[in-house]
């Protein structure tokens, strides 16, 4: 199924179709993509490495990718900011972290995400009762999906580079007037450091994760009654546990070059998905990512993930990645770090506008004493 978003109304469709898709799914025990716009990313440095972070995460955004990593903290005070507009800017993701140390052992992190799309023209009274076309009538509103996480890390005093972490995250989904959602979930992690080896290990909502939507139907009655349809009442979805293991090794090079070479195997437990090493219970979606660093002042970056298999219309399949490349500087506690990322790497669109749809990250990060 594809929608056109060319035109507020095709908007405006996607819209309800959201509203009745989710509840839908909902009525599933586990649906196999449930909050899916946490598994997007955050960061110029991750995002332009492939996503790669689960064993080198560190700073502000490793209360994200693996809370363990917070303990390793540039400076005192941490934060970051990200700006990304998906499929030519119709879809908004911001992003915004802090960070600091609490003692020689531990540290606390916040982190903010909201994805959306803004401006949907709800035409549903474009038209009034005798024929006439009302413009005025048009009324504009936002389909957001929110995240509010608070993460804690510590160094483990038995084992020497070992920390572990958690995440405690509330998640808010709006769709306009329409429908909401409201979730709670907890996260968790691992890091091992080993001289140049970096291991790291992040469950995620390990204890599921439960959105309870709630239906506005009198805001849809009139319509589902028009189209022959039944109003989805108030439901609850969840979201199954997922794992991702990752490792990674740094190499010297000369007096001032750096490169880290990284995998990560993303775990999910809910069946056959489209990856790479796809199972009856068990699927697994690997990612790699290559950082080079000179002096620790200039960064390129580049990485694959999304790795599937496409079927063609004649019946043929193809293997598919998803391309990702960046760039960073840091200098006096400010970085500034840039992705590219092809979005659309994977999907079934014309050569034309594929084209249209890579994705540019933009984070700026700042960290003082």
């Amino acid at each position: 199924m594809r929608f056109s978003f060319r035109r507020p109304a095709g908007l405006f469709v996607a819209a309800v179709v959201g509203v009745s898709s989710a509840p839908a799914l909902a009525q599933t025990t586990a649906p196999k993509y449930s909050n899916e716009f946490l598994n997007i990313g955050v960061g110029g440095r991750a995002l332009g490495m492939g996503n790669v972070q689960a064993a080198i995460a560190d700073g502000p955004t490793a209360g994200y990718w693996n809370p363990a990593g917070l303990v390793y903290q540039p400076k005192r005070y941490n934060a970051v900011l990200m700006r990304s507009e998906l499929f030519s800017g119709i879809v908004k993701n911001d992003y915004g972290a802090f960070a600091m140390p609490l003692d020689d052992k531990s540290a606390l992190g916040v982190s903010v995400i909201r994805m959306g799309v803004d401006d949907i023209a709800d035409t549903r009274g474009l038209v009034d009762q005798y024929g006439y076309l009302r413009y005025d009538q048009i009324q504009y509103f936002s389909v957001a999906d929110y995240a509010f996480l608070v993460s804690y890390g510590r160094k483990l005093s038995g084992i020497e580079g070992l920390s572990v972490g958690a995440n405690a995250k509330v998640i808010y989904r709006n769709v306009g007037k329409f429908a909401n959602a409201v979730g709670f979930g907890v996260d968790a992690g691992a890091q091992l450091r080993r001289g140049n080896w970096r291991f790291g290990l992040m469950a995620k909502d390990v204890t599921s994760t439960f959105n309870a939507w709630r239906i506005n139907a009198d805001e849809l009655k009139t319509v589902y009654a028009q189209t022959g349809n039944t109003v989805p009442g108030n439901t609850m979805e969840l979201t199954l546990p997922r794992a991702v293991l990752g490792a990674a090794r740094q190499f010297t090079i000369g007096k001032d070059f750096t490169v880290v070479a990284a995998l990560d195997l993303d775990a999910t437990f809910d069946g056959q998905r489209n990856v790479l090493l796809p199972g009856k219970v068990v699927s697994i979606d690997p990612r790699a990512g290559l950082e080079v660093g000179w002096a620790q002042i200039a960064y390129v970056r580049a990485g694959v993930n999304n790795i599937q298999k496409i079927k063609a219309f004649d019946g043929a399949e193809k293997t598919r990645v998803q391309p990702n490349f960046g760039v960073g500087v840091a200098t006096s506690g400010l970085t500034l770090d840039l992705a590219l990322s092809k979005v659309a790497a994977n999907s079934d669109v014309s050569q034309t506008g594929s084209a249209k749809l890579s994705s540019i990250i933009v984070s700026l990060g700042y960290s003082f004493n």
